[in-house]
């Protein structure tokens, strides 16, 4: 290359923040070159990081790696400009005093008749001023670049002030709002608490007018007792007591009316309750809805609470949280009557869909579950419980079988829903409640 091709493009070589000859040059995103030292200096004091040719703005400051090409291109032309001054200060022998602006270099009269004539060329004071003239051009844009700059720091910094009141603002929205509805839970919890006083209230005078109507049942069948005692002395009992040795128990015996009573039941069954039994259906269980810690007979007709917890398949109608199962059959008209086996339990809950049940808790503690719960007082503990749906008729009553006797009736119901029996045989408490529920057949006595 020769030493006048190459001034010929000096400025493609000139770093536009130093202007001087790339010294390590490098190349930004956009295309533009720099000395690697002047693009640094400058993104270390300017954020966000921008080229200061063309202003692109770059979100995370680039990486940036020595142009090769560029360098190499740029330590010939300081190769080629070397010797060519060189030349020059062997051809003149005073300093150029003009400028060849087509050569982009200074020479004298001399080189200007034999080797720039046909140039561009000016006196050498003219072309220093109009440098300056154009440095100063620079230094004016730096300066606003770099006011510019000052101005966008200050916005960031509003920015984030303006940030922090918001925050604050919202922070003291949201502790007004939270106080407030801290407040409301608190008057919601009083209103509750009353509600449930109030239920608990109106609970309790259902329980006593229960409990009237149970007393008065008690003295209506204390005046039958008394009756059955005197046809005790008849001549038609005593042929009934020599048919049955049983019932011959001498006058003094423990319980002797309890166990006369209890006889004669089962000599003269309860009427409602035999009619009911006529509407017998066969039950058995459905395992897909039993509880994982159930165990179920083979034939689906008993059921009780074991100790491991199975690992089923994951049905949408098992029961998890409940330990109970309900029947494979379903019934959605007519009537149904089943029984069920409770001997030997402390706590059970049977009826229908889980929520038309009575239950046993606490070995002695009966209730009627529908709605407000109803405790119920029994005179004895059933041994087996008859179960009676009238579908038509929104009725669901229970039975203590072997007393022949009324437990408790839901009455006045509105069903629109397919019936499953339900059993709940509850937890073993340590084998305590470990018998089963068994599903037995109604065994009628004429």
């Amino acid at each position: 290359m020769s030493a006048a091709s190459c001034l010929l493009s000096e400025d493609q070589f000139l770093c536009s923040i130093c202007l001087d000859v790339f010294t390590d040059p490098v190349t930004t995103p956009c295309g533009h070159n720099f000395c690697k030292n002047c693009i640094t200096q400058h993104w270390d004091i300017n954020i966000p990081y921008q080229c200061p040719m063309c202003k692109e703005v770059f979100y995370r400051r680039p990486e940036l790696r020595i142009n090769t090409f560029i360098s190499e291109m740029a330590a010939q032309f300081s190769s080629a400009k070397k010797k060519a001054s060189s030349l020059s200060d062997q051809r003149c022998a005073k300093p150029g005093e003009l400028f060849c602006k087509t050569d982009q270099m200074c020479v004298c009269l001399l080189c200007t008749v034999l080797d720039h004539k046909s140039h561009d060329v000016v006196p050498l004071k003219e072309e220093y001023e109009g440098k300056k003239a154009e440095l100063g051009k620079t230094e004016a844009e730096i300066q606003q670049m770099i006011q510019k700059r000052r101005v966008k720091i200050q916005e960031i910094k509003r920015s984030v002030e303006l940030s922090r009141e918001d925050a604050e603002r919202e922070i003291a929205d949201s502790v007004r709002v939270f106080t407030a509805l801290m407040q409301s839970v608190e008057r919601g919890q009083a209103e509750l608490i009353d509600m449930i006083e109030e239920k608990q209230k109106t609970t309790e005078k259902q329980a006593e007018g229960f409990i009237k109507e149970l007393q008065q049942e008690i003295s209506e069948l204390m005046r039958r007792s008394s009756e059955v005692e005197q046809l005790s002395h008849t001549e038609d009992h005593l042929h009934l007591l020599q048919s049955f040795p049983s019932l011959s128990a001498p006058p003094h015996t423990k319980n002797w009316t309890e166990v006369r009573v209890h006889q004669m039941k089962k000599l003269c069954p309860d009427p409602e309750l035999k009619k009911v039994q006529d509407f017998e259906v066969d039950v058995t269980l459905d395992p897909d809805t039993a509880h994982p810690a159930l165990i179920l007979s083979d034939d689906g007709k008993q059921v009780n609470h074991g100790h491991l917890w199975k690992n089923l398949p994951d049905n949408p109608e098992r029961f998890s949280s409940c330990v109970s199962v309900l029947g494979k059959q379903s019934f959605s008209s007519g009537r149904f009557y089943y029984e069920v086996q409770v001997r030997g339990k402390t706590e059970w809950t049977l009826g229908v869909n889980g929520y038309w049940t009575i239950r046993l808790r606490n070995e002695n503690e009966y209730k009627a579950n529908a709605g407000p719960g109803v405790p119920l007082t029994l005179k004895s503990q059933p041994q087996m419980v008859g179960v009676f749906v009238d579908y038509e008729e929104g009725l669901v009553s229970f039975y203590d079988v072997d007393a022949a006797a009324l437990i408790y009736s839901y009455s006045g119901c509105s069903f629109s829903e397919k019936f499953y029996p339900y059993f709940g045989p509850c937890f073993n408490d340590g084998c305590k409640n470990s018998a089963p529920l068994i599903i037995c057949p109604v065994n009628q006595t004429d």
